[in-house]
């Protein structure tokens, strides 16, 4: 047999012996292996002594997909198909104020085909068609932390999921959410300050319209910042109430961190938000700011009918590319989630 042939064959053999063990599993396969298509499924999570909370969860199948609606999205997914893989991560989703379970599921799917089961929740009382509890911030963490616990306890395939790798993702409100559930305790006795200071901001805006002239008197339950230890990472983007984390608010807050920023982000600006959270945290976050960026190009790239029920979340005037972003940060996430869950 020639060099040449020889070399043709070891080169064969080599790669040979790569996929099968990535067949087979490498020690750390399972957490970083990638999966050709997404199952998902819609589910009732127990609320307390509320209705139950609406929640989707995607996950790794070898389930063909088909177009499927979401709201006014569509996604490919197997709809109920087979789960594939053992011992997988669970990143939980918060989405922001008045949104739903669907603001952010391309992330979902870029994560459910990267390996992690997936789980959203429409948090009751602050959805694009309820927000009769938007002045009950302490709502959002418990209803997350009602979802994890639905995951583990209660879902068809709660053997799959591995309970000693739960990372969190949230935006706006949702970063509130997650930070609180991380460790976080606000002190919402800053929010009627910063209002007498910055009225024009939109969080005083939105109090005013609502009839609210100060938040001193909420009635804040003793046990309302609850820490759930099942979350041990967490991304947060464009994080709501950044402000009312100061004077020690975050030091509970230990996992690791990745903390997103949008630079022409005028909802939410800049340094009372994430540059407020960044400061508040012991430990330095993995800092992401995105130029060009607005507060709403967290959200997923709107479908046509969603920019026409909805144009002041789907409109970038800058001409900010939303759906490359999303392709950078999704991956971005995925990475962060792959090295801090392990």
């Amino acid at each position: 047999m020639s060099r040449k042939a020889r070399s043709a064959g070891m080169i064969f053999r080599f790669w040979s012996h790569m996929a099968i063990m990535l067949i087979i599993g490498l020690p750390d396969a399972a957490h970083t292996q990638d999966y050709p298509f997404v199952g998902f499924q819609e589910a009732s999570v127990p609320n307390g002594n509320e209705p139950a909370l609406h929640a989707g969860i995607w996950y790794p199948t070898l389930a063909r997909p088909q177009e499927t609606s979401l709201e006014t999205f569509t996604q490919e997914v197997a709809p109920g198909g087979a789960i594939v893989g053992q011992t997988l991560p669970l990143i939980v989703i918060s989405h922001g104020g008045g949104g739903s379970l669907a603001s952010h599921y391309d992330t979902a799917l870029a994560l459910a085909h990267a390996g992690f089961v997936v789980a959203a929740v429409d948090h009751a009382g602050d959805t694009f068609g309820d927000q009769r509890q938007v002045l009950k911030p302490w709502r959002r963490p418990q209803q997350l932390s009602r979802l994890i616990t639905f995951v583990l306890e209660a879902w068809q395939d709660r053997d799959r999921v591995d309970p000693r790798r739960i990372g969190a993702f949230g935006f706006s409100n949702g970063g509130f959410a997650v930070l609180v559930a991380a460790g976080g305790k606000p002190d919402l006795a800053l929010i009627d300050p910063y209002c007498h200071d910055h009225p024009a901001h939109d969080l005083c805006s939105a109090l005013r319209s609502a009839g609210v002239s100060s938040v001193a008197a909420l009635p804040v339950p003793s046990d309302a910042w609850r820490q759930d230890d099942r979350i041990k990472a967490v991304a947060v983007a464009a994080p709501a109430f950044g402000f009312t984390f100061s004077a020690g608010g975050l030091n509970h807050v230990t996992v690791p961190v990745q903390l997103w920023r949008a630079a022409d982000d005028r909802h939410q600006p800049d340094p009372w938000y994430d540059e407020a959270v960044r400061a508040a945290l012991p430990l330095p976050p993995e800092l992401h700011v995105v130029a060009g960026a607005g507060h709403y190009d967290f959200l997923a790239p709107c479908s046509a009918a969603l920019a026409k029920l909805a144009p002041i979340i789907c409109i970038d005037p800058n001409g900010f590319d939303r759906a490359e972003f999303h392709r950078l940060m999704n991956a971005q996430l995925i990475h962060f989630f792959r090295s801090k869950l392990k």
